[in-house]
């Protein structure tokens, strides 16, 4: 990571914290009263081949004593109601401004990858990881409707891992490797406007 996109990183991430501080505690409350503890889902992304960090996240499901992989269909009775809207308007990702605090991600670049992807795709992520994982990317923007239509149709952890593998891997990471040729604080900067206009624009529809 660059020095002016780490630098530009730490101001947004600071000033976002400030903004959202008093909204987000509210928000936790909701939670805390309405679903209950954990209120926030950790689990282990790689933000190098060989680098694994924790990413932060509001929880949006169920617990369950054991959980891998990618959402697919065979999940998709877990997302609690609250958890589909916030999903539906990314504030479960705001817990990922201490990742972009501590450096493990960057506000756009893709999106950490599970280690067993990224094992079973040396080569490939090899090449996507070069870039800082982000919070929003090109694939996140042009490809994470399209591939939340693949896995809701899986019924099954196997179904999932073979829809994810075959389908979504290779198409996401050629989008990332476009934005990595293209990598600038301008692009990036016309990267976020566009997510949170497609945000605000999924708000009005609502």
């Amino acid at each position: 990571m660059t020095l002016s996109k780490r630098l530009f990183d730490l101001v947004l991430a600071v000033l976002l914290i400030a903004l959202l501080a008093l909204p987000f505690a509210i928000l936790l409350g909701v939670l805390l009263v309405v679903e209950g503890r954990p209120l926030f889902y950790v689990a282990e992304r790689m933000k190098a081949p060989d680098q694994p960090f924790r990413l932060w996240k509001l929880r949006t499901m169920t617990v369950v004593s054991q959980d891998s992989g990618v959402s697919g269909g065979d999940k998709s009775a877990r997302v609690t109601r609250i958890g589909r809207l916030l999903r539906r308007a990314r504030l479960d990702e705001i817990p990922q401004l201490w990742n972009v605090i501590r450096g493990d991600m960057s506000f756009v670049g893709p999106r950490p990858p599970l280690r067993l992807y990224v094992e079973k795709f040396p080569d490939l992520y090899a090449e996507v990881l070069k870039c800082r994982p982000g919070i929003t990317g090109l694939a996140s923007l042009h490809f994470h409707a399209h591939e939340e239509w693949i896995l809701r149709q899986c019924d099954s952890a196997e179904a999932t891992d073979a829809a994810y593998s075959r389908r979504c891997v290779p198409r996401k990471a050629r989008m990332d490797l476009i934005y990595a040729r293209n990598r600038s604080i301008c692009y990036d900067l016309r990267l976020i406007a566009e997510t949170g206009g497609r945000v605000l624009f999924k708000k009005l529809l609502q």
